[in-house]
C-alpha cells in the first residue's frame, strides 16, 4: 500500500523521528491566519498529514523496540523520540488546538465531520499544562523500563530456556505436577523483579498524581476521565458496573469453578488447574507456527465473507505488518498499531500455539479492520475510535469466528474451544472489574504504602477472584497484578474492555440470527472511526451503549445458555 498523501504540505520522505525536521512545518501552521472556514479546513488537512507523519515515526520506533527489547540502538532511538520529540508535539498540539477552537470561523465547520474533534480539543486545551509535559515523558520512560524488565524474563524449564508466553503451554498439560512446576517457575521468575516493578509503579503513582494536581484536579482518576474524553459515563457508573459484574458474573464463575474441581477430582483448585482441560483431553493446539496461524486465519476471514478475507490478506502480503512469534527479548503482550501516513495497521503478538493466541489473532485483526475501514477519512484524529468502541471491533471478531474454528480444530475441538472462550469471557469481566477498581483505589489514595496497596489487591481478589486456593502462594498472589501491563503503560485503559465486551456479546447474539446483516452493521459502525459520539457509534453498529445491571444480566443469561449447550 502506498502512502495516501492528501496534501503537499509535508514532504513524502520527511524523517519525522527528529524535532528539527518537524518544527519548521509546525511553525508554519502556528503562523497561519484564519480568514474563513476554508482556511481552517486547509489548516486541518495540512496539520493532519504532519501529525500523521510524526505519529507514524513514533509508532515505527515503538514497534521496533517491542520486537527487540535487547537492541540498545533501537531502545535509544525510541527513548530519543520519547524525550525529544513527544514533549514538543504535546506543546505544539496545545497551541494548535487552541488556535482552532478559539477561531470564530471554526463554528462554521460541519458538525458531523468536525464536531467530536472540536469537543475533544476544547477539553484538551483546558487540560494542558506545560509543567506536565516532562512528567508525562518520565511516565512513558518508566513504562518502557517495565516493558524491558518483562521482556527479559525467561524460565529454565524442560531443559530449555523459555519465554513467559511459551511457559503458558504447560498449563494445559494433563500431568498436574508438570503444571505446578511450570506455574511455580513462572511465578517465581516474576517475583525476582517484584521490588523493581513495585518501585517503578511507586514512581508512576507519584508522578501521575502530581500531573492531576497541576491540571487542577483533586485526583488522577478524575483527570484521566477528562483526558480520555469520557463524556458519556462517570466513575460512579464504573462502580455500578463493578457491582453488576459481581452480581451477575460471579455466580457463573463460581459454578464453573465447582464443575472444574469435580471434573478434575481435586479437593481444591490451585492456580495451575485453571487452563487445563478438566476432562483429561489433550491440550488444544490450533496451529503449529506463525505462518500456519496466518494461513488459517486468512481462510477463516474469507469464509466469514463481506471482504474481510481480502482485508486481512493485505496485511499478510503488504510487507512488514505482522510479527507474531514469541522469542527472547520480545516485549510481552499483543497489540495493533497504526502507521498513519501509510494508513496501514501492524499486528504484534507472542504466539506459542495456544488457543488464546488464536483469540489474540482474530482480536487484533478486528482492530486492523477498524483502522482499514476508517482510514479513508482525511483527518487523522477521526481514525482512532474511542476505546470502548474500538474494543467492540476486536472482541466481536472473537465470537463471530465460532462457526469457522474448524480451520483450526476438529468438530469436538471446536465445541471445546467455544466453551473455553465463553468461560474466558465470563472470567474476564471480573478481572476487568478488579483492575479498574484497583486503579480507582490507587489514585483516590495516592499516598498509600505498598502494604496498603497489597491489602487492597487481596481484598478485590476475594470479591472477584473465584474459588482458587492460594495457600502457601501468598507472595505470588500479591504480585499477580504485575503481569497486567495496563496499569503500568496505559493507566485507566481497562474498563473499556468490559464495556466493549457487552457490545461484542450483543454482536454475537445478532450474528447467530443474521450473519450477513450483522457484518454489514459491524462495518458501518467501524467506518465512522471517531467522528461520532460513543453512543452513536454503538447505535450505528446495531448495539446499545449500556452496561447496566439489566444488560449484564441479560447477556450473562445468554452466555450461560450456550455454556449449557457446550457442556461435556
Amino acid at each position: 500500500m502506498t502512502t495516501m498523501i492528501i496534501t503537499d504540505f509535508v514532504p513524502a520522505d520527511i524523517d519525522a523521528t527528529t524535532w528539527e525536521n518537524l518544527q519548521p512545518f509546525y511553525q508554519q501552521l502556528l503562523k497561519r491566519n484564519f480568514k474563513c472556514v476554508g482556511c481552517v479546513k486547509q489548516f486541518l488537512l495540512d496539520r493532519s498529514e504532519l501529525d500523521a507523519a510524526a505519529a507514524e515515526a513514533g509508532s515505527d520506533l515503538y514497534i521496533a523496540m517491542t520486537c527487540n527489547t535487547e537492541d540498545e540502538n533501537i531502545k535509544n532511538a525510541f527513548l530519543a523520540f520519547i524525550e525529544n520529540v513527544e514533549p514538543e508535539l504535546k506543546k505544539v498540539a496545545f497551541e494548535l488546538n487552541k488556535k482552532v477552537v478559539e477561531a470564530e470561523c471554526s463554528s462554521e465547520l460541519d458538525t458531523d465531520k468536525f464536531g467530536v474533534m472540536l469537543r475533544d480539543w476544547k477539553a484538551d486545551v483546558a487540560l494542558f499544562r506545560d509543567e506536565n509535559v516532562p512528567l508525562q515523558t518520565e511516565d512513558t520512560k518508566l513504562g518502557q523500563e517495565y516493558s524491558e524488565l518483562c521482556g527479559a524474563m525467561m524460565v529454565d524449564f524442560d531443559g530449555e530456556e523459555k519465554t513467559m508466553p511459551q511457559m503458558g503451554v504447560y498449563q494445559q498439560d494433563q500431568d498436574r505436577h508438570v503444571r505446578e512446576m511450570a506455574w511455580q517457575g513462572t511465578a517465581d521468575r516474576r517475583l525476582l523483579d517484584r521490588d523493581a516493578i513495585d518501585g517503578i509503579f511507586d514512581k508512576m503513582v507519584e508522578n501521575r498524581n502530581q500531573t492531576a494536581l497541576n491540571a487542577g484536579f483533586a485526583n488522577y482518576m478524575d483527570y484521566m476521565f477528562a483526558v480520555k474524553h469520557r463524556f458519556d459515563y462517570t466513575p460512579s457508573d464504573c462502580v455500578a458496573f463493578h457491582d453488576a459484574i459481581e452480581q451477575k458474573c460471579m455466580p457463573i464463575v463460581r459454578k464453573l469453578a465447582e464443575d472444574r474441581k469435580a471434573a478434575l477430582g481435586v479437593d481444591t483448585l490451585r492456580p495451575w488447574d485453571i487452563a487445563v482441560d478438566p476432562h483429561g483431553l489433550a491440550a488444544l493446539k490450533p496451529f503449529d507456527s506463525a505462518d500456519d496461524l496466518i494461513e488459517k486465519t486468512s481462510n477463516l476471514f474469507h469464509r466469514m465473507g463481506e471482504g474481510l478475507g481480502d482485508m486481512f490478506d493485505t496485511m499478510r502480503d503488504g510487507g512488514y505488518s505482522l510479527d507474531l512469534d514469541s522469542r527472547k527479548g520480545k516485549a510481552p503482550g499483543g497489540y495493533q498499531a497504526s502507521r498513519d501516513r501509510k494508513r496501514m495497521p501492524f499486528i504484534f503478538m507472542n504466539a506459542a500455539g495456544l488457543p488464546r493466541d488464536l483469540d489474540t489473532m482474530v482480536h487484533e485483526a478486528g482492530h486492523a479492520f477498524h483502522y482499514m475501514l476508517c482510514r479513508h477519512d482525511d483527518l487523522v484524529w477521526n481514525r482512532s475510535a474511542p476505546l470502548e468502541f474500538a474494543e467492540v471491533a476486536s472482541m466481536s471478531m472473537e465470537s463471530m469466528a465460532y462457526p469457522f474454528l474448524d480451520e483450526f480444530y476438529n468438530k469436538d475441538e471446536c465445541k471445546r474451544a467455544i466453551r473455553k472462550h465463553l468461560e474466558g469471557v465470563v472470567s474476564t469481566l471480573p478481572w476487568v472489574a478488579t483492575i479498574d477498581a484497583f486503579q480507582h483505589w490507587i489514585y483516590l489514595n495516592p499516598e498509600h504504602s505498598r502494604e496498603e496497596r497489597t491489602a487492597k489487591w487481596l481484598e478485590l481478589g476475594k470479591r472477584f477472584g473465584g474459588s482458587v486456593d492460594w495457600s502457601g502462594l501468598e507472595s505470588q498472589q500479591e504480585a499477580v497484578w504485575h503481569r497486567q501491563l495496563h496499569p503500568f503503560e496505559v493507566p485507566f485503559y481497562y474498563v473499556e474492555y468490559g464495556i466493549a465486551q457487552l457490545g461484542a456479546l450483543q454482536m454475537w447474539l445478532h450474528y447467530r440470527k443474521d450473519p450477513k446483516s450483522t457484518i454489514a452493521a459491524y462495518k458501518k459502525g467501524l467506518t465512522l472511526g471517531a467522528s461520532r459520539p460513543l453512543p452513536e457509534l454503538f447505535e450505528e453498529a446495531g448495539l446499545r451503549f449500556d452496561f447496566s445491571l439489566e444488560m449484564v444480566g441479560e447477556l450473562m443469561e445468554a452466555v450461560q445458555e450456550e455454556l449449557d449447550n457446550t457442556a461435556h
